[in-house]
C-alpha cells in the first residue's frame, strides 16, 4: 500500500471502507466529500467557514481558472492556496467535464480539445500537457488527467474511440512534471459499457496512479445506471489506492456508491441548491421559498445545531431569499454543507463502530418513507 493513502477499516458485509488520504496539505479521512469551488471559491462561503463546518478538502476547476484570471495572476499571487486563503487540500479538476458541457462550443482534436470561451469568443486549447502544466503551476494537491466525459446515451462505436483518446491522454498526463508532493489521479471512462470501463480502468491501472475516479456518470443517465456504472468501473480499480466518483451528490447515492468501495466525492448540489432556496435535512430537501413557510418560527431543520438553525427561523430565511437578500442563500448554504459533512461523519462513524450496514438500511427506509 502506498504510503499516501492507508486503509483503517474495510466492511465485513459491503465493500465500504474507512481510509486517511495524506496530501501536502493534510490528511483527509475518508469517505469524503468534496464541496465545489469552480472559481476558487465555495460560493457565498468563506475559508473559515468551510473549515468550521468540517471540510476536508475543497474542489477547483482548471478551465475556468485557466480563462479567468488566468493562471499567470494566481501564479503572481502566490498559487491557488494562498490565492483564495484555503491552507487544505485542494483537488483540481482537468476540464473533462467541460468537454461534455460546453459540447455546443468545443472541438475535439487528436491532441486535445479547442474551446471557444463562453467569456469572449476566444480560441483556447487544452491537451493533455497544457492542462498538467496549468495544475503544476495552480500547486493543487490532486490533479485529475485530461479526459473526455462523453454524454448520456453514447452509441457505442464513439464510446470505444472516446476510451482510447482517454487513454493516449492520461499517458501523457503521467509524463508531465508535477507540483511538489502533487497525486495524479487516472479517470475511469466507457460510458454505459460496462467491457468498455474494465479495458479503461485495467489500462490506467498499468500506468500506476496514485488513485483512480468513475468518470462520465451524473451526465443524464438514470440513477440505475449510475450506479452499476460505479459497479462496472470499481472492480478494476486497486484496493490499496483511493477511488474517487466525480459529480455525485445525491445523498442515497453515495451511499450505495461507498457500499461499492468508494472513497471520495464531489459535487455542486449543496450551494446550487441554497441558491434554489432549498434546504437539505434528514429527511430530504424542501423549498424553503415556499408559501407554508411564511410565518413558520422552525429552524431550517429540528435537531440540527449548525449556525443558520441555531438562529433563524424558516420564516425568515424565507423572506430573505423572495426579496433577493445574499444572506438568505448564505444561511442555506451554511446548513446544506453542515447537512453533507455530517452525513459523512456519521458514515465514517458507522464504519469505525462496524454498523455500516445498518446505517444503509435506515437509510434506506428513510428513503423509501419519503417516496411512499
Amino acid at each position: 500500500m502506498p504510503d499516501y493513502f492507508e486503509l483503517t477499516v474495510q466492511d465485513k458485509e459491503s465493500s465500504a471502507r474507512r481510509g486517511r488520504l495524506h496530501t501536502a496539505h493534510g490528511v483527509i479521512e475518508t469517505p469524503v466529500f468534496m464541496p465545489v469551488g469552480t472559481q476558487a471559491t465555495v460560493k457565498t462561503m468563506t475559508p473559515l467557514e468551510m473549515t468550521d463546518l468540517g471540510s476536508q478538502i475543497i474542489l477547483s476547476n482548471t478551465y475556468h481558472l485557466n480563462n479567468r484570471p488566468g493562471i499567470d495572476v494566481i501564479e503572481e499571487l502566490g498559487g491557488l492556496h494562498s490565492f483564495m486563503n484555503w491552507d487544505g487540500p485542494i483537488l483540481t479538476d482537468s476540464g473533462g467535464y467541460q468537454v461534455f458541457s460546453l459540447a455546443n462550443l468545443r472541438e475535439i482534436k487528436d491532441d486535445g480539445v479547442v474551446f471557444n470561451n463562453h467569456f469572449d469568443g476566444k480560441e483556447i486549447f487544452l491537451g493533455p500537457v497544457e492542462v498538467m502544466e496549468i495544475q503544476r503551476r495552480l500547486g493543487s494537491d490532486i490533479a485529475m488527467v485530461f479526459d473526455e466525459c462523453v454524454p448520456y446515451p453514447c452509441e457505442r462505436d464513439y464510446a470505444c474511440k472516446s476510451v482510447e483518446r482517454t487513454l493516449v491522454w492520461a499517458s501523457l498526463c503521467s509524463e508531465q512534471p508535477r507540483a511538489q508532493g502533487q497525486l495524479i489521479f487516472g479517470i475511469i471512462q466507457g460510458g454505459e459499457y460496462a467491457d468498455l470501463r474494465e479495458h479503461c480502468a485495467r489500462e490506467l491501472v498499468a500506468m500506476d496512479f496514485d488513485g483512480y475516479a468513475v468518470g462520465g456518470v451524473s451526465v443524464g443517465e438514470p440513477a440505475d445506471i449510475l450506479i452499476k456504472g460505479v459497479a462496472d468501473s470499481v472492480g478494476s480499480m486497486p484496493v490499496d489506492k483511493p477511488r474517487y466518483l466525480m459529480g455525485v451528490g445525491i445523498m442515497w447515492q453515495m451511499l450505495e456508491s461507498i457500499a461499492h468501495g468508494i472513497d471520495m466525492f464531489d459535487c455542486v448540489i449543496p450551494t446550487r441548491y441554497a441558491r434554489n432556496g432549498n434546504a437539505f435535512t434528514r429527511e430530504g430537501h424542501y423549498p424553503v421559498k415556499s408559501a407554508a413557510y411564511k410565518v413558520d418560527t422552525r429552524p431550517v431543520e429540528e435537531g440540527c445545531d449548525c449556525y443558520t438553525c441555531s438562529g433563524f427561523t424558516r420564516g425568515y430565511i424565507r423572506h430573505l431569499l423572495n426579496v433577493n437578500e445574499v444572506l438568505g442563500i448564505r444561511l442555506l448554504a451554511i446548513h446544506n454543507i453542515h447537512r453533507y459533512m455530517e452525513f459523512m461523519r456519521e458514515i465514517r462513524s458507522a464504519l469505525d463502530e462496524g454498523r455500516f450496514t445498518e446505517f444503509r438500511e435506515e437509510y434506506r427506509e428513510l428513503k423509501e418513507k419519503q417516496n411512499g
